[in-house]
C-alpha cells in the first residue's frame, strides 16, 4: 500500500469525506496516519466536527483499534517561511518578509512555487522519520485540488522548469517529484454514477497517465440502494395497471374499484418505477464507463441519514471491508 494518498474527485463528489474516511480506515490496528488539506477550506474541521484546524499536526480521531489520526491544514504562507528557514536561515528577517507582503507576493506571482511548497511539505511527512529510524506516520492521506487541477498541481516538477533551473526550489522540485512519482504515491479519484463526474474522472486519469504520475483507485460516493434488479425492471415494464391496482388493494392501499385508492396510486406508482429504471440504466452505463478505464473500483453508500462522525466511521469500516487498506 502506497504510503502517501492523494484523494481528488470533481467537486460536489465529497472527496473530502473520502479523503478522510481513507485516513481513518488507514489508521486501523494502531497505524498513525496524517491527513492533510492544501486548500484553505477547513474542510477536514467539518467533517470531523472539530475547530478549525491550525498549521500544525493535531490528532483529531481514533480509530478502531487505537490508530490515530492526525490532520494538518498546509498553508502556503508559513510553508515558504518554513523553507526560507530550512535553507536560509532567515529566522526574524523571514517574519519581516511575512508583514511587508512579499511572502504573499512570492506564493501568488508563482503559483508552481506555491504548489511545490504544498507538496513538499505532505512529502516531507512521508519521509520523516523519528529517533529510532521509523516513519512518523504509516501513512499520509492528501485532500487533493478537484480532478480539473490535480495533474498540473502534482506536476510541479513542469511548473517551476521555467522559475528555477538550478537551485534550493529546484532541488526541492525535484524532490518533491521522486515521491510523487514512485510507488510511494497512489492518485484515487471520487466520483458519483452521474455522466459529468465520470467523464472528468476518465479525462484526469488519462491526464495523470499521460504525466507518468501513478494513479490508484476509483471510489464511486454515494451510490443509491438497489431497490429493483434487472428482472424487476422488466416485469414493471409488461404489468398491467389493473393487475398493479388489485396488488394495491390486496396489500390494504384502498378498494381496487376504478377511481378507488388503489387505483389512485397506479400511476405514480409506475411513474416513480420509469424514473428508477432511467437512473438504473444511467447508472449501468457509467459503471461500464469506469470499467473500461481498467483500475480497481469502490463504491461507498449514500447514507440515508446524512454524513456525520458516525457516518464517516461507517464510510471507513466500508472501505475496509473492500480491502482499500
Amino acid at each position: 500500500m502506497s504510503r502517501l494518498q492523494v484523494v481528488s474527485g470533481k467537486g460536489g463528489t465529497g472527496k473530502t469525506t473520502v479523503a478522510a474516511a481513507l485516513a481513518l480506515a488507514l489508521a486501523t490496528e494502531g497505524k498513525r496516519t496524517l491527513l492533510v488539506e492544501v486548500e484553505g477550506r477547513q474542510g477536514i474541521a467539518q467533517v470531523f466536527e472539530t475547530e478549525a484546524l491550525p498549521y500544525e499536526e493535531r490528532k483529531i480521531a481514533v480509530a478502531p483499534g487505537g490508530g490515530e489520526v492526525h490532520a494538518l491544514a498546509i498553508d502556503a504562507e508559513r510553508a515558504l517561511l518554513d523553507y526560507l528557514q530550512m535553507f536560509y536561515k532567515l529566522g526574524s528577517a523571514g517574519r519581516a518578509l511575512k508583514k511587508i507582503g512579499a511572502i504573499d507576493f512570492a506564493t501568488t506571482i508563482a503559483p508552481g512555487v506555491r504548489d511545490v511548497l504544498l507538496t513538499g511539505k505532505a512529502c516531507e511527512a512521508v519521509r520523516r522519520k523519528d529517533r529510532t529510524g521509523r516513519f512518523v506516520y504509516d501513512y499520509v492521506v492528501m485532500d487533493a485540488p478537484p480532478t480539473g487541477r490535480i495533474t498540473r498541481f502534482l506536476n510541479v516538477n513542469d511548473e517551476v522548469a521555467g522559475l528555477a533551473k538550478i537551485g534550493p526550489i529546484h532541488n526541492q522540485a525535484q524532490a518533491v517529484m521522486r515521491v510523487l512519482k514512485s510507488p510511494e504515491t497512489a492518485v484515487h479519484l471520487v466520483t458519483l454514477l452521474e455522466e459529468m463526474p465520470v467523464q472528468e474522472t476518465v479525462d484526469g486519469i488519462a491526464e495523470l497517465r499521460g504525466a507518468r504520475l501513478p494513479v490508484g483507485r476509483i471510489i464511486v460516493n454515494m451510490v443509491r440502494p438497489e431497490v429493483l434488479d434487472t428482472t424487476d425492471l422488466e416485469l414493471m415494464g409488461t404489468v398491467e395497471r389493473s393487475s398493479v391496482a388489485r396488488a394495491l388493494a390486496s396489500a390494504g392501499l384502498g378498494g381496487a374499484r376504478r377511481g378507488g385508492h388503489a387505483e389512485q396510486l397506479v400511476d405514480p406508482l409506475l411513474a416513480q418505477a420509469k424514473e428508477y429504471a432511467e437512473r438504473y440504466t444511467l447508472e449501468a452505463e457509467q459503471r461500464a464507463a469506469l470499467a473500461e478505464v481498467g483500475l480497481p473500483l469502490h463504491e461507498l453508500p449514500l447514507l440515508a441519514e446524512g454524513m456525520d462522525l458516525a457516518g464517516l466511521y461507517e464510510l471507513a469500516e466500508e472501505l475496509r471491508a473492500q480491502g482499500v487498506s
